[in-house]
């Protein structure tokens, strides 16, 4: 019985925040592994666009199938999932059929440049979830409501899910606060789904 954590980050940010997530699920005693969904640019034109390479095992349908939960780590790319995820998606067709991934649980965290787009690419993620039958757990305000409503700073995120703001030239790395939120939506969602094994 596991938690994986499945992300896509060009540029480092989600990875950030997916460790985050990952040090919250162990809180609950939760075994918790990350896995990263196949890159679809080609490897001249990440390194154009700054890309920072990531070693995490390559997720696939056997990973979706082996574990109960799933937190996804996805950037918005105009308020939307990005290439990397909506291709991931399109190859489990196999298991819609069967209904492999009906009841599982899943939360997003994600991360934009500017803001835009949070809450419109996590609902869209949703879609896809409902469509296979998984349980969607969001963050809530609960035991984050003063860090989601500060005004001091910038800070990407909100009830749907964690997340970041990247800047328009992704110069901005995750904050301690947003950093503390995706903690506390991995401890959350780890709660949820040990209450759903016990």
């Amino acid at each position: 019985m596991a938690i994986a954590i499945i992300l896509y980050s060009l540029h480092g940010h989600i990875t950030a925040l997916a460790e985050a997530e990952k040090e919250g699920v162990e809180l609950n005693g939760v075994q918790c592994d990350i896995f990263q969904v196949p890159e679809t640019l080609d490897a001249d034109t990440v390194k154009a666009l700054g890309g920072k390479p990531s070693t995490y095992p390559i997720a696939n349908r056997e990973v979706l199938e082996k574990y109960d939960a799933f937190l996804l780590g996805v950037p918005t790319r105009f308020g939307s999932m990005p290439a990397q995820w909506s291709s991931f998606w399109d190859a489990t067709s196999a298991l819609w059929v069967k209904g492999s991934l009906h009841g599982k649980l899943a939360g997003v965290f994600i991360c934009s440049s500017t803001g835009g787009g949070n809450e419109s690419t996590i609902a869209n993620v949703v879609t896809t979830l409902v469509h296979h039958g998984m349980i969607y757990v969001p963050l809530g305000y609960y035991n984050v409501m003063k860090k989601l409503s500060r005004m001091d700073q910038i800070r990407g995120g909100g009830p749907w899910g964690s997340g970041t703001i990247a800047g328009p030239e992704n110069e901005r790395e995750p904050t301690v606060i947003e950093k503390k939120i995706a903690r506390e939506q991995g401890r959350k969602f780890g709660k949820v789904y040990w209450k759903t094994i016990h």
